[in-house]
């Protein structure tokens, strides 16, 4: 079979790998499966959401055609509104495009930014699919070493910046980690971007989920902002539309003006049903997504407190925050064997550290993550109950 070596050289989807590793087998009722192998909400928008886009089907003739390539002017421009006020900035709707997902939102970003050979610096661990995408294009993935609590270290960053790098892409609330990077960490990563004139790509997904509050960094209340920041936005995890594919790149005017050959290309528009629900999601969604966040951190404090007790057994939390757990596990088989293994005789699906690690990295081996969010106390006092009977051999 013909195939491009960049392509051949691009590991498989995780998410479906794992999924793979179920086929042949059956979880009795008094044991069913605990799968805590992916980030994606598995309810349904909220009710009105619904009824709106509903609506918007029936009676709504734009609905249904092409709309702008770089999304619809008000969903654009509430979304520049809204930014502008949680971080204390100035962002104008032209400065807004709104994407097929947050994964469109950064391959379009990093194909303004780089061609093949140049270089882009991710910390590890790494969300998969941002290394996918650089393996595809031929750019080479740089590792960061996370420092103390899975914090990239900006001096490490600095050491590894060649003529060849073209931008540092940066994940927080983390995913795998669940860590949330301090406004001072960022602040000094986009200090270092503008001093090497390369870009800073803020993935920031998970926001809505963070514990802290008020904006957790100050970067976009910089006038010269555009000049350096790139940030990456989905709403997905807060409205429930991960079946509609809406993210967003904050960017400057001039950077989104070539982010739509891209998307033009790709995409054409983003699906209008997708923006429509987005944006009424903006309009009317803020107290209900205030109660989701609540129970989200509760989840978070429940791993926290069931995990607690597995520390005595060896199982480290390395980080936990919005979706995410990261854990270092205390057993001698490497963690993509454990994996597989834990479906078998636990019944409980997770992902191994090794997907999100170069295999140059032996950490990988000693950890696996675990996406809570769709897990209620009960469900991740199960787990941790599950994970405290396993007996395989340890380090």
């Amino acid at each position: 079979m013909l195939l491009n070596p960049n392509m051949a050289q691009t590991e498989a989807p995780p998410v479906m790998e794992a999924r793979r590793w179920m086929e042949g087998l059956e979880f009795p009722a008094d044991r069913p499966l605990i799968n805590v192998s992916q980030a994606a909400p598995v309810d349904p928008p909220p009710l009105a959401l619904r009824e709106a886009m509903a609506e918007a089907v029936l009676h709504q003739d734009a609905a249904h055609l092409y709309g702008p390539v770089l999304g619809n002017p008000d969903l654009r421009a509430e979304l520049a509104a809204r930014f502008s006020r949680a971080y204390g900035g100035r962002i104008a709707a032209d400065q807004v495009a709104i994407t097929s997902g947050c994964n469109q939102a950064f391959a379009a970003t990093l194909a303004t930014l780089a061609a093949p050979g140049d270089e882009v610096i991710l910390p590890t661990p790494w969300y998969f699919n941002h290394k996918m995408w650089l393996d595809m294009g031929g750019i080479r993935a740089v590792p960061l070493p996370p420092g103390p609590g899975l914090i990239p270290q900006v001096e490490a960053a600095e050491a590894k910046i060649t003529e060849r790098t073209r931008a540092i892409a940066l994940v927080t609330p983390n995913n795998p980690g669940g860590v949330e990077y301090p406004a001072e960490t960022l602040d000094a990563f986009a200090d270092l971007a503008r001093r090497k004139g390369i870009a800073l790509i803020i993935d920031e997904t998970y926001r809505d989920f963070d514990s802290r509050t008020g904006a957790p960094h100050g970067l976009l209340a910089d006038d010269t902002w555009a000049e350096t920041v790139i940030q990456l936005y989905s709403f997905s995890k807060a409205y429930r539309l991960t079946g509609h594919r809406v993210g967003a790149v904050i960017a400057s005017a001039a950077r989104l003006a070539e982010i739509e050959k891209f998307l033009d290309t790709v995409a054409i528009c983003p699906a209008q049903l997708g923006q429509i629900g987005a944006l009424w999601g903006l309009r009317n969604l803020d107290q209900w997504l205030a109660g989701e966040r609540e129970e989200i951190l509760d989840r978070r404090a429940a791993i926290e407190e069931y995990f607690a007790p597995l520390a005595a057994q060896g199982w480290r939390i390395l980080g936990c925050g919005a979706y995410f757990a990261y854990v270092e596990h205390p057993f001698a088989m490497a963690s993509d064997a454990l994996a597989q293994a834990m479906v078998r005789d636990i019944g409980v699906l997770c992902l191994p550290g090794t997907m999100f690690m170069p295999a140059s990295d032996p950490s990988g081996a000693t950890q696996l993550r675990i996406a809570f969010a769709n897990s209620d106390r009960a469900g991740i006092k199960a787990l941790a109950e599950r994970l405290a009977n396993l007996s395989y051999q340890r380090r």
